[in-house]
């Protein structure tokens, strides 16, 4: 799960892997593979930076 900000400036939690397609349109527009699209102030590069951190958190965790 990765923390956003939609434009409205509230944060919300989506999760990553769930993303099919960014784009920018001049806001990130996240598609996730259900079809439901979301509008978010972080760049598409920091939301990928978002999903890395979060994927290094858990295939790096000791179990």
């Amino acid at each position: 799960m990765i923390k956003l900000k939609a434009l409205n400036n509230k944060d919300f939690i989506l999760n990553a892997e769930h993303i099919e397609k960014l784009e920018t349109v001049p806001e990130t527009l996240i598609t996730l593979i259900n079809g439901k699209k979301y509008m978010v102030l972080e760049s598409p590069d920091e939301v990928i930076n978002k999903i890395l951190i979060y994927k290094k958190k858990i295939y790096s965790a000791d179990l």
